[in-house]
């Protein structure tokens, strides 16, 4: 099976919130490793984000366009992170998106807006066209008709005015196990809602297949 990549934020493999989101979610995507959650927290709760490894998504997984390779993406990418300079968020909250827990800027960030509006453009040469059977999943969950006119163009619903940025923490949960999973939560992240965060580096990620897990394959420093 085609191997799919995508362009995300991610914090330092060293930092305090890689490493707790990383044992939360109980893999370490950095590193490929299997950690032991935190005590409390039910396995059902992280199936999906665990999977996707800690990140917030900037392009979307995609497979590669006939004729474009892994070194040419990476090359890509090196250059791109080379020509945006660092910037910092406002600090993390924890928020509920739906029927998931995600950590989100406490205000807007018109330069994160930016650097991921320029992200979706730049790497856009590089994606295949969706399949079918893709598209279709996507709409399954329900989109607006500019939404849906972003999936078509872009390949995903959520980027430029319909971006919001976010480092999923849980799947979709009922109210009983969201409101358990935020009482775990939200004492665990208040060291991250304290300072802003920095936007540092581009990180791109790689599925070797549709049932694996991604991984991180590079990080390219801003400057």
């Amino acid at each position: 099976m085609t191997a799919r990549y995508a362009l995300y934020f991610a914090p330092p493999p060293d930092s305090a919130l890689w490493k707790f989101a990383s044992r939360w979610l109980g893999r370490d995507a950095a590193t490929g490793e299997t950690l032991d959650p935190p005590d409390g927290v039910h396995p059902d709760w992280t199936v999906d984000p665990s999977r996707y490894g800690f990140h917030a998504t900037l392009k979307p997984p995609m497979a590669l366009a006939p004729g474009r390779d892994e070194a040419e993406l990476l090359a890509a990418a090196e250059t791109f992170a080379a020509d945006h300079p660092r910037f910092t968020v406002p600090s993390l909250r924890l928020a509920e998106l739906g029927r998931f827990l995600a950590l989100v800027p406490s205000a807007p960030s018109e330069a994160l807006d930016r650097f991921a509006a320029d992200c979706v453009r730049y790497f856009d040469p590089f994606r295949a066209p969706q399949s079918a059977s893709d598209l279709e999943k996507r709409r399954a969950h329900g989109l607006t008709p500019r939404q849906d006119e972003h999936l078509r163009h872009w390949g995903y619903p959520y980027v430029f005015e319909e971006f919001r940025f976010h480092m999923t923490l849980t799947g979709s949960l009922d109210d009983d196990a969201r409101a358990a999973a935020r009482t775990l939560l939200e004492p665990a992240v208040a060291p991250f809602a304290r300072k802003p965060l920095e936007i540092d580096a581009l990180a791109v990620f790689k599925q070797d297949t549709r049932d694996a897990p991604f991984r991180i394959i590079a990080r390219f420093g801003l400057p």
